[in-house]
Parts: C-alpha cells; sequence; structure tokens
C-alpha cells in the first residue's frame, strides 16, 4: 500500500535528513534504512545485557 503521510521537522532535522541521503535515494528509503540500522543496534545491545547478566550454558548438538 502506497500512502503519502506528512511529517512536520524542524528545518535543521530537514537538512540533517537531506545531508545523509545518497543520489537517488527517497526519504522513504533513508527512513527504512535508519529503522533497519536501529533494530540491529538494539539487538546487539540487548544480546550484550544478556550476555553480561545471564548465566549462559552450553548446549551440545
Amino acid at each position: 500500500m502506497n500512502a503519502t503521510k506528512r511529517i512536520i521537522v524542524r528545518e535543521e532535522v530537514w537538512a540533517a535528513l537531506s545531508s545523509m541521503r545518497e543520489p537517488g535515494m527517497t526519504f522513504s528509503e533513508l527512513i527504512e534504512d535508519m529503522i533497519e540500522h536501529e533494530k540491529k543496534r538494539r539487538l546487539v545491545e540487548d544480546i550484550k545485557r544478556i550476555q553480561e547478566t545471564e548465566e549462559l550454558v552450553e548446549i551440545p548438538l
């Protein structure tokens, strides 16, 4: 589904986003990439937290 939505951002945020875009990249693609990056960052953070706080056991295969 292709829906066009408007998101209000401050001028400096718009400028920062614009500078992050690669040639030919849409803002939608940029935001999708940013979401994926954040998901991966959170996963790594969660894994590190679990490794530091949980007692892990090896499961023989």
